[in-house]
């Protein structure tokens, strides 16, 4: 039978050997943390200080003017700037810590924060400086439209600034590491069935308009000005052939049929002379 006393006197001992071993890194593991919030707090206020004094809040400004991020409240740059810069010091004695407590998976985990935090960096400029040139592409096409009187001007504004705003959303997210390959999908069959949508409504609305284009091409031997017809009982005499209709002086007044009513109806051409212009 083996000696408990032993056992248990062995076991004691071998935990007191691994908690007098721990207890210096745990003391230095906090030593470090406690450092890591000093330092990161201070290089933040500091950072923050002057940013506000070499008045980089106003790249801020011109971006809480977008709708976009007014809806999220006042962006302030300078303190989300010295706030990155605390977490990544502070991310950084957090590594130095569990690499003191030996703590190896803990540390590699921090360690995959800390360098993601530079690509996040680089990602976030992407998109704010995407959602400026956005912002300012929807201002250009919106005073374009007004300028020419163009109606539905803030709504082409809106969908110029939205498309520019997702490519810059996919590349920052690309920049970040992380897979877009669905989402590009999404957006281009979204811009395919708008380009397709806007296509077949624009050939339905212009569709009497091509048709009166393609009746000029095949009148504009047949028919002149100075020549008297009569269409649809209307009598009167060709004062001018455009593209799309075609002017007649009936009398004191004048009236301007479509083309295609040469190809649809039935013509009459009479003799050019004074007593049918008397007649009218």
């Amino acid at each position: 039978m083996p000696n408990i006393q032993d056992i248990l006197i062995d076991t004691f001992r071998k935990l007191l050997e691994q908690l007098t071993g721990f207890v210096p890194k745990l003391l230095g593991a906090t030593i470090l943390l406690i450092v890591g919030s000093i330092v990161s707090k201070l290089v933040s206020r500091i950072l923050k200080t002057a940013l506000e004094k070499s008045g980089f809040d106003r790249l801020g400004d011109k971006l809480n003017k977008i709708d976009v991020i007014a809806r999220f409240g006042e962006l302030k740059l300078s303190l989300i700037v010295s706030k990155v810069l605390q977490y990544f010091i502070m991310l950084v004695f957090i590594t130095a810590s569990t690499e003191t407590l030996g703590m190896q998976v803990l540390t590699d985990m921090v360690a995959s924060l800390v360098n993601l935090i530079p690509k996040l960096i680089a990602s976030a400029i992407l998109l704010f400086a995407g959602l400026m040139i956005a912002d300012t592409l929807k201002n250009t096409v919106v005073n374009l439209c007004n300028s020419f009187k163009i109606d539905s001007a803030k709504l082409l504004g809106n969908i110029v600034f939205f498309f520019f705003f997702v490519i810059a959303l996919i590349a920052s997210l690309k920049q970040a590491g992380i897979e877009t390959s669905l989402l590009e999908s999404s957006f281009n069959l979204i811009i395919g069935g708008v380009v397709l949508a806007f296509a077949i409504g624009y050939g339905f609305a212009s569709r009497d308009v091509l048709t009166n284009i393609l009746s000029n091409f095949y009148s504009k031997n047949k028919f002149k000005e100075g020549q008297v017809i009569e269409v649809n009982g209307v009598k009167g005499i060709i004062v001018s052939f455009d593209t799309t209709s075609l002017t007649l002086q009936t009398g004191e007044t004048q009236t301007i049929l479509p083309l295609n009513v040469l190809q649809k109806e039935k013509i009459e051409i009479f003799a050019h002379d004074s007593k049918v212009e008397s007649d009218l």
